[in-house]
């Protein structure tokens, strides 16, 4: 079992910053990546970055050269620092863990809104 505990989500005006962290408990020698999904109002939850175990990240076409995930081992903490915030970010955004067994957690969501 694993448990995530998202923050960092808050207002912020286009063109600012911000971080979310992600912090996991439990069988954390289970994970084998961790990523970050958003979901606004109406759409599906999409893919906003991922990292493996080894350090591989992937991100969105929407975030690349804004958005950077990384992650601490020894926390056992996710980020996602987000620059050059635009509205259509707005979203909330949730932390994902996948394990080798292929299951997923989920955290509860943080809520980003970009002013304009």
């Amino acid at each position: 079992q694993l448990q995530l505990v998202e923050s960092g989500g808050g207002l912020v005006q286009a063109g600012g910053s911000l971080r979310l962290s992600c912090a996991v408990s439990g069988s954390i020698i289970t994970i084998k990546h961790m990523g970050w999904y958003r979901q606004s109002p109406g759409k599906q939850r999409d893919m906003v970055a991922t990292i493996t175990r080894g350090g591989k990240t992937d991100y969105a076409d929407s975030v690349k050269g804004r958005f950077t995930i990384s992650r601490d081992s020894a926390k056992n903490t996710v980020y996602l620092q987000m620059n050059s915030l635009e509205p259509e970010d707005t979203a909330v955004y949730y932390c994902r863990v996948t394990t080798f067994y292929d299951t997923n957690y989920w955290g509860k969501g943080t809520l980003v809104t970009v002013s304009s």
